[in-house]
């Protein structure tokens, strides 16, 4: 077998998307992003036997002091990694060439599912025995970094998954019944979603911006954005769905429906004796009204500091291979009642129906405690009914034991530190 430190683009990528182990994570597209926005160095490797690939990698080099270096794979490699004796090799070739290129050691975060419930919480069979892969991976020298339950590593540790090769009518099936009430309003407040194109960004950013806010977390600047989609989006691999809510409509139809109300409300007024019934039914008739002109007023109020129509849901989706990723998604803070947010994820699920097998939501916890504070993320994405999938997690395989120690001692601290200033940075801007 050949081991190639740089395979070519086209080569490479017609062997990762088409593999059954594909991630957009380790596509090319996503090695460019990764030197363009977060400093490191992509390098594209395999493993040929008779000339074909068998095994390849995107290895992302980040540079440390010192001349050292640490190498990432995200979401392992492209391998059957059942076929040990493969995966023995190729292990082997990147620890030479990591301690060629001075790194102290290699990250991986296979996606390798070790535990799968449906929406009923009912446990699926494994694919495969998880201890065994554990050990297997543990033999060739990888460390486990443990499991953890929140969002402690590179990659969510936890997700969710639909099959999206069942018909469309038994995944809605599985959707909660709130979930399909919320997508029922939101369809009689007429939300649009279309998909939006590059001029859309500025205004996702700015959802991004406000749900960092209320969610205190750092997200990134405009660019990140900009540069994700100018790479993956001229390929048709990713796309900007836009939830928009028009108040202007929403108004027309609150006071249309107030109209009929009141004159109801005032023949009822104007009986000189009026039965049980229509004593009953006038009061009903009064909270109705009231209800409406309370809505008017809040929607006029709106119209006056948003205008006629107002981006209230973003959601950007990569597209790789036979999946698709729910890779960010914002929201405002306003008009949450029209229920935008369940809207734009029903419809790019439908979208992708017909396109991909597989749709992930991108991460979710293992601690389902109900004083996590991101339990309510969780619970919002259970609500569309995929499967609740626990990856193995990460490994490091360790080149140089010295340095390895010293950096998994300093780099909390430098973290913490950077993710202090960066926080900093944009509620200055």
């Amino acid at each position: 077998m050949e081991f190639i430190e740089n395979v070519e683009k086209e080569e490479y990528e017609e062997f990762v998307q088409t593999h059954k182990k594909s991630h957009f994570l380790q596509s090319y597209d996503w090695g460019e992003f990764a030197r363009l926005e977060k400093n490191f160095t992509p390098y594209y490797v395999g493993l040929k036997e008779d000339g074909k690939l068998v095994a390849a990698a995107l290895l992302l080099q980040k540079k440390l002091p010192l001349g050292l270096s640490y190498f990432y794979s995200p979401r392992g490699f492209v391998i059957d990694f059942h076929d040990f004796t493969l995966l023995e090799k190729f292990t082997k070739e990147i620890k030479k060439m990591a301690k060629k290129k001075r790194a102290i050691f290699v990250k991986i975060d296979p996606d390798l599912i070790i535990h799968r419930e449906n929406y009923l919480d009912e446990e699926q069979e494994a694919d495969y025995d998880s201890q065994k892969m554990l050990e297997k991976l543990k033999k060739l020298g990888f460390k486990h970094l443990g499991f953890t339950k929140n969002f402690e590593t590179m990659q969510p540790r936890y997700s969710f998954r639909i099959d999206m090769e069942k018909p469309m009518e038994d995944i809605y099936n599985c959707f909660s019944k709130t979930t399909k009430q919320r997508i029922k309003k939101a369809e009689e407040l007429e939300v649009e979603v279309s998909i939006g194109t590059k001029e859309d960004i500025s205004e996702f950013y700015r959802l991004m911006k406000l749900t960092e806010d209320r969610k205190d977390f750092v997200s990134h600047g405009i660019e990140y954005y900009q540069t994700l989609y100018d790479l993956f989006h001229p390929k048709d691999r990713c796309n900007l769905f836009i939830g928009k809510v028009d108040i202007a409509k929403i108004l027309m139809k609150k006071k249309a429906e107030l109209e009929p109300l009141s004159h109801e409300q005032e023949d009822l007024l104007a009986m000189a004796e009026r039965s049980k019934s229509q004593n009953t039914k006038l009061k009903e008739l009064e909270r109705r009204t009231e209800k409406l002109k309370t809505d008017i007023e809040k929607f006029e109020e709106l119209k006056t500091s948003f205008g006629d129509r107002v981006v209230v849901s973003g959601h950007f989706i990569i597209e790789y291979g036979d999946k698709a990723w729910v890779l960010y998604a914002g929201n405002h803070n306003i008009l949450t009642d029209t229920y935008a947010n369940y809207k734009t994820y029903f419809e790019h699920i439908q979208f992708y129906h017909n396109r991909v097998k597989t749709y992930d939501q991108f991460g979710t916890i293992g601690d389902l405690r109900k004083e996590n504070p991101l339990l309510g993320l969780h619970e919002f994405k259970k609500k569309f009914g995929g499967d609740y999938v626990e990856f193995l997690g990460e490994f490091d395989l360790i080149t140089n034991h010295f340095f390895y120690f010293l950096f998994q001692k300093l780099v909390p601290f430098y973290r913490k530190m950077m993710k202090t200033k960066a926080k900093k940075n944009h509620e200055s801007k």
